[in-house]
């Protein structure tokens, strides 16, 4: 979402608000109510995930990766659509759900089959706040850090998550880490995570080590910045490779 979620967001909560008049002035009431209240959770969620705010934690997703019953109830459209939404998307951007950067070491998108998993019975971090856990990952070892799409986990995520993954590695699991394509949350902390590891010199080697193997991948600002900072500040030592 190259625009950012807020304003897309946005723009889709005034579509939504656009077609409750409509359907109010055809005198279809029950349509309308459902539209008006579709429309008002969406710019509700355009202000929770603007960067200025950036409330991941609105929709309630846990570190376990499930959702609370108030939040299905209160955020039920909105949470269908973002997976209808990256089904569609998946098929037709048509690239790999996950690509192996190094030895054990995978990023990649949502998955929501066994064939969308790497082998290995895969430590699994997820940067979705808007997905639920998956039921393939059941299994999995599992840890979530809540993020909207298009901005980036905060630099002490970003630490906890190298930590957990870390950890993973010193049992011998392969570690992927996947937001909702594979190309910038999930990304960001691949980067700390090869630096950690000793793989990359610095984050900006680690980006472009994940590009040669996964083009489409992009980070943006916010993400590069609190690379940086977590780059500054960062606790776990790297290791040697």
């Amino acid at each position: 979402m190259a625009m950012g979620i807020s304003k897309l967001i946005a723009l889709m909560a005034t579509l939504l608000f656009l077609l409750f008049v409509l359907f109010k002035s055809l005198n279809l009431p029950l349509i309308s109510i459902l539209l008006l209240y579709t429309s008002l959770i969406s710019y509700l969620i355009s202000v929770a995930s603007h960067p200025y705010l950036n409330v991941p934690l609105l929709l309630g997703k846990s570190s376990d990766g499930t959702f609370p019953l108030w939040s299905t109830l209160l955020f039920g459209p909105f949470l269908f659509s973002m997976r209808l939404f990256v089904f569609l998307r998946r098929m037709m951007i048509g690239e790999p759900l996950f690509t192996e950067i190094s030895v054990g070491l995978f990023v990649g998108g949502w998955p929501s089959s066994l064939e969308h998993l790497p082998p290995g019975d895969a430590a699994v971090i997820d940067c979705t706040c808007e997905l639920p856990r998956s039921s393939v990952l059941s299994h999995n070892a599992y840890m979530c850090f809540a993020t909207w799409d298009t901005r980036a986990p905060q630099p002490f995520q970003i630490e906890s998550a190298v930590r957990w993954a870390c950890m993973k590695r010193t049992l011998k699991k392969p570690v992927f880490i996947h937001c909702a394509y594979g190309h910038g949350r999930s990304v960001c902390l691949m980067c700390a995570l090869l630096v950690t590891l000793g793989l990359a010199k610095d984050w900006k080697m680690a980006e472009k080590m994940i590009k040669e193997k996964r083009p489409s991948i992009s980070l943006n600002d916010l993400q590069c910045r609190n690379l940086e900072e977590w780059s500054s500040n960062r606790i776990t030592p790297k290791k040697v490779a």
